[in-house]
């Protein structure tokens, strides 16, 4: 067994207690929350008590705490994250219908910040104290400083209301006009991934200044080899270990971000599915979507992991 295998093992073998640790932590969250299930079950109505009693007892809610945390565990083995308060549909089916419009805009918004940042950090790189670089420098540092939502409510003012160039808001389906959805995706993306390319630029921006600054780089231009070549070749792969480290993180702020984002676009994802949950008093569909997201973190950083190793042979080395 090779030695990136195992190291490969040992990642996966860690998600298990770092699964069910954030379970249990979203699990007693929302047990130790003032939203009662069943309460929240018979709103607009007006339960007995005796409903009320019987609901708690047919659902596990009078149990002791290990063993509801038992079944809770137990219920998401078999793909079960309760069911709506508010539509009584299973909570997995509303999940599964706006997971993928999240995920559309969480790894757009992704690719789209990973081509500013390469783009910026390596140009400024390259010309380090020009005017290029300055320019960059000033520019990501603006950036970082702006929050995803107020570039959206610039966008949307500028681009959208004052221009008509993109619309407002919505979501049309890649199936059904990919033009029509790069329209309406476009404005969310880049509002979701501008602050992240920033931070990401000064990033990459600093790798690869310290490898342009080491002696194989000096010998290799001093041989003959262009400097793009050695760059492109050799520079940019060394130079990529601490941005993929930051790229892991930020992937967080991604998802996270666009609660924000599909909230102010009014997109139909899993922000806005989380939001109008609060909003109705739905605990399941929140209990759910917290649940899939975390989950969504910890899969997307293991995938970072992996990248993480095939860039830096010194850790597989190791």
């Amino acid at each position: 067994m090779t030695a990136v295998v195992r190291i490969l093992l040992r990642r996966v073998a860690l998600l298990v207690p770092l699964l069910l640790g954030i379970v249990l932590f979203v699990f007693l969250v929302m047990r130790f929350s003032d939203v009662d299930p069943a309460s929240a079950f018979f709103q607009g109505a007006n339960p007995t008590t005796r409903q009320l009693h019987d609901f708690r007892e047919r659902n596990g809610l009078l149990d002791p705490l290990p063993v509801r945390y038992v079944h809770f565990v137990g219920d998401l083995l078999h793909g079960d994250l309760g069911t709506s308060a508010l539509t009584r549909a299973p909570v997995v089916d509303q999940v599964t219908t706006a997971l993928p419009l999240t995920l559309q805009l969480t790894f757009l918004g992704l690719g789209i910040a990973v081509v500013l940042a390469l783009a910026g950090g390596v140009t400024a790189a390259v010309y380090r104290d020009r005017l290029p670089d300055q320019v960059i420098r000033v520019v990501s540092l603006v950036g970082v400083a702006a929050p995803g939502f107020w570039l959206a409510l610039l966008m949307i003012q500028y681009l959208a209301v004052d221009r008509g160039w993109f619309p407002t808001g919505g979501y049309i389906n890649p199936a059904d006009s990919f033009t029509g959805w790069l329209k309406t995706m476009a404005l969310p993306a880049f509002a979701l991934s501008l602050p992240v390319a920033a931070q990401l630029t000064r990033i990459v921006r600093t790798s690869v200044v310290e490898e342009l600054d080491k002696d194989y780089v000096r010998t290799a231009i001093g041989g003959g080899l262009p400097p793009r070549v050695v760059v492109g070749r050799n520079v940019l792969r060394n130079a990529l270990v601490n941005p993929l480290t930051v790229l892991g993180l930020r992937v967080g702020y991604l998802l996270g971000g666009a609660v924000v984002i599909e909230t102010i676009f009014s997109l139909p994802g899993m922000g806005k599915l989380m939001i109008d949950a609060v909003q109705n008093g739905d605990p399941a569909v929140v209990q759910g979507v917290v649940l899939t997201t975390a989950t969504g973190f910890v899969v997307v950083n293991l995938v970072i992991d992996i990248l993480y190793l095939l860039v830096n042979p010194r850790l597989r080395a190791a």
